[in-house]
């Protein structure tokens, strides 16, 4: 079922349509305090921060339903949905992929990676319940907060979702993921251009969150011998690639 954002899972533990943060009294065309900074709003794209300049990079909100700007303000990138033309197409050994038929500037919004909004119980039970040969779409975000906190972030589009659920991995991915918080806590999960992209490029983004971030940030661990054999190869081609698609041990490993 297509869905341009997320929903609450079955779980029915989280809504992510929930309203919970106040909204701004800004009338203006562009409420830019709003987004601490993080959306260059001449061009609508995520300004993107070099690597060495920030341990940790600020958080994103956009303006909500409860702001008094409008609909055309444009601190509300990632709300207003799909924007570009993309093609779901057939490749050669991934499967389903999915490329741009327009070009993609540097920090532009592509789309979001929607579907079910899980709680950790019900990721794991349905991770438990795949099969070797079943598609994985549940994806774990992590963020760490200063303090050492992690909030953590589930969404499966295996039956409810959007285009986003056909991105391939990539060991050098053209992607990045960014949770971008809009009436709660709860994020959307926004996928930007990493670079300047051209028509016809297929997209992609690095599905164990490592690319733009620091390392040692995700729970991915090196599996022992026995568990390659379980693990799904990666045909990405990059000149970095790590063989196999990302492991995430909390969801696989048996509580």
């Amino acid at each position: 079922q297509y869905s341009p954002d997320s929903v609450a899972g079955a779980d029915g533990e989280i809504d992510p349509t929930e309203i919970t943060f106040p909204g701004c009294s800004c009338r203006s065309s562009s409420c830019v305090a709003r987004a601490r900074g993080e959306t260059h709003t001449a061009s609508l794209c995520l300004r993107l921060p070099e690597q060495h300049e920030q341990h940790f990079s600020r958080p994103v909100f956009e303006c909500n339903s409860l702001c008094q700007c409008g609909d055309g303000c444009q601190n509300r990138l990632g709300q207003r949905g799909l924007q570009l033309r993309l093609q779901v197409f057939r490749t050669e050994r991934k499967g389903w992929g999915v490329r741009t038929l327009e070009p993609v500037p540097r920090g532009r919004f592509v789309c979001e990676y929607a579907g079910e909004v899980l709680g950790f119980a019900e990721a794991h039970r349905r991770i438990q319940a795949q099969t070797a040969q079943d598609p994985n779409y549940i994806i774990a975000v992590r963020e760490h907060l200063h303090d050492g906190r992690v909030m953590e972030t589930f969404v499966d589009p295996t039956h409810i979702g959007n285009v986003g659920r056909f991105l391939n991995h990539s060991c050098e991915p053209n992607l990045f993921m960014v949770p971008v918080r809009v009436d709660s806590m709860v994020p959307r999960l926004a996928l930007f251009a990493a670079a300047d992209i051209s028509a016809g490029e297929e997209l992609s983004y690095d599905y164990s969150g490592r690319f733009h971030n620091l390392p040692g940030t995700s729970r991915e661990h090196k599996p022992l011998e026995e568990e390659n054999r379980l693990r799904k190869p990666c045909y990405c081609g990059s000149h970095t690639c790590a063989s196999f698609l990302p492991w995430d041990s909390s969801l696989f490993s048996t509580p």
